[in-house]
Parts: C-alpha cells; structure tokens; sequence
C-alpha cells in the first residue's frame, strides 16, 4: 500500500499539510515526498513493492504534469513497451506509465486500465487535480473541501479530520476532473444476461480466477497469503501453489480458546504444501485492540468490526515476524457468488440485484476491512475475486444457475474446480462459515458481553439517542459508534448503512448480522 493527498489550493501550510499527511504513514513508511504543484500539493508515501530502488518513488513527472498513484497496474509492461518508443522511462514502476497514458488518452485512459488503484494527476496545461479510483474501490480514496473552498483528495478519512467539514469517499468508477465526477465504469449494471449454461460457466469461472490470481503474483516485494481455511482464501492458496512452484508462505489466526477454522486451514496448507503460520488471539488482545480498530477502519459497521479484529491481528503478526510485505486475500467472492442469507433469496431477480447492491458498496465494508487491517500493518492487499474480467463475467451469469438450489452455497465455484484436485474434497464442499464466527464464537460473545458491561439499560436508551443517523440498536453498536465519534466527529453518512441481511426477505429479518441467527446456519460453522 501507499498514501496519496491532492489539494487543489496552496491556502495551507506546507506544515499543516505535512501534519495531515503523516496520519498515513504506516501506509507507506519507506519513503515521503510532498510535490508544491503552482497551485497546489501532490503528497506521496511510498511502500515499495514494484521497482524497489529510488527510481520507484512518486510523484512521477512528466513535462510540468505530475501523479501519485496507490495501485498495481496488472499487465503494465506491454502498454510500457508500447509507450517507450514515444516515452522513456526510469523505473520498473507500474504507476510511471500513468503519465504517457494520460498524455495519449486523456480522460479515457481510466477505462483502459485494469488495477486496482487511486491517484490525483496535475495537469500542468489547465492547472487542475484530476482524481480517479477503481471500479470496485479495492483503493480507498476520499475527499473533502477545505476551508477555502478547495478540494482535497485523500488515502483515507483520517487524513482530512480537522481539514474539511464533511468528508465524503470517493465513489468507486469515477473520475473527478473539470468540478464534476464522472462516471466511467459500472461493473454491476447487467442489461442481459449471459446465455452460457452451467458448464460454461464453471469452465469460465475456473480460467478467469486463475488468470486474476496469476496476475496479481507478480511483485518484487515478498508474497504473502491469508488463509482462512474457508473456500474463497483456499483456492487463492492453491491457485498460487500451483503457479509458483514451489512452497508459499500461507497464515492464519483464530481465538485461543475455540478457533474453529485453524484446523481447516491446516489441512489446506498441510494439502498443498505451505509454510504456514498459525496466530491465536485472546478476549484480552481483542479488547485490547477495539478502539485502535475502529480508529483506523473509519467505520461503526458491526460486521465490519467484528470481522476486522482477526484480520488486524493476524497482518499485526506478520508485519511484527516476518519480510512479507504484499497480502492476497479471499474478499469478494460472497457477494458475487451469494452469503448465507441469500439462500432465502425470493426470486432470481432478488438474487441479482442483492449481488449488485453488495458489489457496489463493497468499498464501505469487506474492502475498506481489508485494505484498513492490512495497511496500518504496512503491508499491500490483492484481491483475485475483485479482478474488473472476473467481476464483470460472474455479474452477467443467469442468476437462476447462481441461486443456492444445489443444497450447497457458492456452488459454481466449487464445481468450477472439482476437477482439479487444488484442495481435499472436505475444504472444496465445506459449508460457509462467515470470518468473524470462524475465528471462534467466544470472539464475537466477547464484544457482545464487553458492549454490555459498558453500558447500563438506561445509558444506552439515553446514549443511542444522540445519533439520528444510522441509530445504534444494541449496545454493541453503541460502544462502536461512541468510538468511531471519538476519531471521526460528525462523519457517520461516510458509511451508508449498517451491514445486515436483507430484512425484507422471510427468513432474513434478524436483529444480528451475524449468520449464526440464520435458520440454514447448520454446520457452518463447526
């Protein structure tokens, strides 16, 4: 990961800017460099991960224009090669072609690009900052107006707290340029659906994962792989084993007391023939690091913070033990290809639309989970289920083949890989277990008990009542939104709801997001 700041106005200090920014130096503790552009800031913390030398750092200028980019660029070097004979470059850095693409394309250079990223750009000739992020907001950025009335562009929240009264994220598929944003991809907008029958389907789901997971290999800093034991984060595993050749470095966490994917992850990393490492937590690491949490998640989500406190310990590990410093990850393959809850989906066309409002809002929850646990640890993610191909075919599938008629969730995935033999047959149909269960019940009991202890019947009636936005309706929800207040004053509205299943749906009006309140819970999580 990397930090990026854009400020279209040089009203404040250089000092004030510099202050801002460090918030978000764990995002990119090598290197710093603030670039004064005649009207404004470009502001770049570096994680070397392409390109490890001096000549990899940002910003990147090109006669008078200049960008900071947080991304990968996947298949970067032949648009390189193309570019060079008109171009020369320095580095082996994916982001220094951004510059000769925007000279070539214009605006239309962020529908060519498939990445995951975030960048501000200074276009020299209209002493302007244009703005974009990827189509799913696998790279968070945000913005805000300042005082003056400026925009500013920011890696996270956190950034513009103090600088600008309501801070906004940026929507993912947008560009900002001219004043306005723009939108120049949607992924989950499907005006006909594919015609490819079942079969199809898996054949092109199994091609289109392995060539995400492939592309996502390539760095010159030390992999890493989050293993859960789960069906998504297992097959990013042996998709790479088998790539690679050779023994990748596999880990995985659970609570002290009754971690209940750690033996599954075992089996998985025992299967394919990782060096795997196991992490265990306790109530009181748990307790201990809550409000650190919310306080770099920027988020009162229940669901995001309960599945947040494995997952930040675990990155705590790695960083703290080891050289590794990019993280694939098993986000996004629930809300392509269903939850729990969607098993209770009423129609087709339920399914289909509950898949894109969760797609399109990923970027406020399992992704900014991710990005934020793995970040703050110094550390980069890469998300083979968020790869644009992968993506934009599952969303055209029929939802009819989707739906969970096969007593199994997820089931085209699975059967997309049968033949393959990449996991034992226990991992490959083992039900799903929602992250923040699967690390062990007493986890979640815990910060439900906690939220309790805190809080007498009459605090939290009186409490919860401040908060019109987004109310809390437990005291869980209560602690996590006094802790959000704490570090994000006034900034609920930057997430838009609270993670829940679809309440208007039979089966699914629970007062808990978790999938252990569900009726079709059964072995999931055992």
């Amino acid at each position: 990961m990397c930090a990026i700041m854009g400020f279209s106005k040089k009203e404040l200090t250089r000092e004030e800017v510099s202050r801002a920014f460090r918030r978000t130096r764990s995002r990119g503790p090598d290197a710093t460099r603030i670039l004064e552009t005649p009207s404004g800031y470009l502001c770049f913390h570096r994680l070397a991960i392409m390109d490890l030398t001096e000549a990899g750092m940002q910003p990147f200028q090109l006669d008078g224009d200049a960008v900071v980019c947080n991304g990968e660029l996947y298949g970067f070097r032949p648009l390189k090669r193309q570019l060079a004979g008109k171009y020369s470059f320095r580095s082996g850095s994916d982001c220094e072609i951004l510059l000769p693409l925007y000279r070539e394309y214009g605006l239309e250079m962020f529908s060519r690009l498939d990445a995951e990223f975030a960048m501000v750009l200074y276009d020299s000739r209209k002493d302007e900052l244009i703005a974009a992020r990827d189509p799913i907001g696998i790279r968070p950025l945000f913005y805000g107006y300042d005082r003056t009335g400026a925009i500013v562009f920011a890696s996270e929240a956190k950034n513009l707290v103090g600088l600008c009264a309501q801070i906004r994220p940026f929507p993912p598929g947008h560009y900002y340029a001219h004043g306005q944003f723009v939108r120049y991809a949607d992924l989950t907008t499907v005006e006909q659906y594919s015609t490819d029958d079942l079969d199809t389907a898996c054949r092109k789901i199994r091609d289109k994962l392995i060539a995400a997971v492939d592309k996502r290999l390539d760095a010159d800093a030390p992999l890493g792989f989050l293993l859960s034991g789960g069906l998504d984060s297992s097959l990013v595993c042996a998709i790479s084993a088998r790539i690679l050749g050779r023994k990748i470095r596999t880990f995985a966490i659970g609570m002290d007391t009754d971690a209940i994917d750690l033996k599954y992850a075992r089996d998985v990393a025992d299967y394919i023939g990782a060096d795997h490492t196991e992490v265990y937590m306790t109530r009181q690491q748990v307790l201990d690091a809550l409000e650190e949490v919310v306080a770099l998640l920027g988020t009162w989500d229940i669901t995001t913070i309960r599945a947040s406190m494995g997952m930040y310990l675990c990155c705590k590990a790695i960083h703290q033990r080891t050289d590794v410093r990019v993280l694939l990850t098993g986000e996004i393959s629930d809300e392509l290809f269903g939850y729990k809850y969607t098993d209770f989906a009423p129609s087709d066309e339920a399914f289909q639309q509950e898949a894109k409002k969760r797609v399109d809002e990923l970027y406020m929850y399992d992704v900014l989970r991710a990005d934020r646990c793995i970040s703050v640890n110094s550390l980069e993610a890469r998300v083979p289920f968020g790869d644009l191909d992968f993506v934009r075919y599952v969303m055209r599938i029929d939802p009819k083949l989707k739906r969970n008629t096969y007593h199994m969730g997820k089931y085209l995935l699975r059967r997309a890989f049968q033949d393959d033999h990449l996991l034992p047959e226990h991992i490959l149909w083992r039900q799903k277990a929602a992250f923040s269960d699967a690390v062990g019940h007493s986890m979640v009991d815990d910060l439900k008990a906690y939220a309790e202890e805190t809080y007498t019947d009459l605090q939290f009636e009186t409490l919860r009542r401040k908060y019109t936005y987004c109310p809390p309706f437990t005291k869980e929800s209560l602690l996590y939104r006094e802790l959000f207040e704490r570090y994000y004053p006034g900034q609920a509205p930057m997430i838009r709801d609270f993670w829940m299943p679809n309440k208007s749906w039979e089966g699914c009006d629970v007062d808990d997001p978790s999938a252990r309140c569900l009726s079709n819970y059964g072995e999931s999580g055992r």
